[in-house]
């Protein structure tokens, strides 16, 4: 399995996360290509819970030679976890040092409209832990408040959190060390001006129904009225920046502030799941090629 500084090195500052590509009418093989064409380094594909979603996964890899795909996240409410570990190790076979798991523990507006319970999910993540087979895969935790931090230093390769500012980030790598990975997503919109704000409220506006998100934000001053109407000016600012500038600002923040490397969702126009601005990867690419 590769080692945490490989993975580091391999890496870089910069990559995509997305939801799977079909979502937004696009081929996983193809566009992985044109993320590994563009120069970037990674591609990290949102709610993977089922066979269907790791074949994307798969299409990715094999249509590529060195992009490193992860999981961000799969849900450990949706998978068993021996059932994950054997998906998963053809991944590590075929394709070593290329693979990442992510894990998450979802949120109970999804968990419970699949008939589950939404009970200690503290718990049921170091249980998930205790129960995963080998891999052979790097494992990194969609972690965001103390305790999580603290499970994904001890128990992982590191931490892969969402929709957070750069203090954040700050706040992660004190408590992970200098040692796991920490690779925060971070949405954006590379538009400026009216359209760009307006993109990253339609985006930002549902995950600021979510408790496991504003209760973290709060951690770093946010209050109820950031989290109205999509989000203040301050949120979008420091959480889902809009225009060339700002974005590039706020990524260079989280990368000053102890990320190893910062995914970047591309927002456009359209709803939460299918916005994915395809057209953007190339400026984005331009834009951050003077980090490191």
């Amino acid at each position: 399995m590769i080692t945490t500084d490989e993975l580091r090195r391999v890496l870089g500052p910069v990559g995509i996360w997305m939801h799977l590509p079909a979502w937004s009418g696009l081929d996983a093989g193809s566009f992985a290509r044109e993320i590994e064409a563009a120069g970037l380094t990674s591609v990290w594909y949102g709610l993977v819970n089922s066979a269907a979603d790791l074949a994307e996964v798969e299409r990715a890899l094999a249509a590529t030679e060195r992009l490193v795909v992860g999981t961000g996240v799969a849900s450990i409410w949706t998978w068993p976890p021996a059932g994950l570990a054997a998906a998963i190790r053809s991944l590590a076979n075929c394709y070593p040092g290329r693979f990442v798991l992510g894990l998450g523990v979802s949120h109970a507006i999804a968990v419970e409209s699949a008939g589950q319970s939404y009970a200690k999910p503290y718990t049921k993540m170091t249980e998930f832990l205790d129960e995963l087979p080998e891999t052979g895969v790097p494992l990194v935790l969609a972690a965001l408040g103390p305790r999580m931090l603290t499970l994904a230093r001890d128990r992982t390769a590191g931490a892969h959190p969402y929709f957070t500012p750069a203090e954040h980030t700050r706040f992660a790598r004190e408590i992970l060390g200098p040692e796991p990975l920490l690779i925060p997503e971070i949405a954006l919109a590379l538009v400026p001006g009216t359209d760009g704000a307006a993109r990253s409220r339609a985006y930002a506006k549902p995950y600021l129904t979510l408790p496991n998100y504003t209760n973290n934000l709060r951690r770093f001053g946010f209050t109820d009225a950031d989290f109205a109407d999509g989000g203040s000016d301050r949120l979008l600012s420091e959480v889902v920046p809009y225009g060339p500038d700002q974005s590039l600002a706020r990524i260079g923040d989280h990368l000053a502030a102890g990320a190893d490397h910062v995914v970047v969702q591309l927002l456009g126009e359209g709803d939460q799941f299918g916005q994915f601005a395809a057209g953007d990867l190339k400026p984005l690419a331009e834009l951050t090629a003077g980090l490191g």
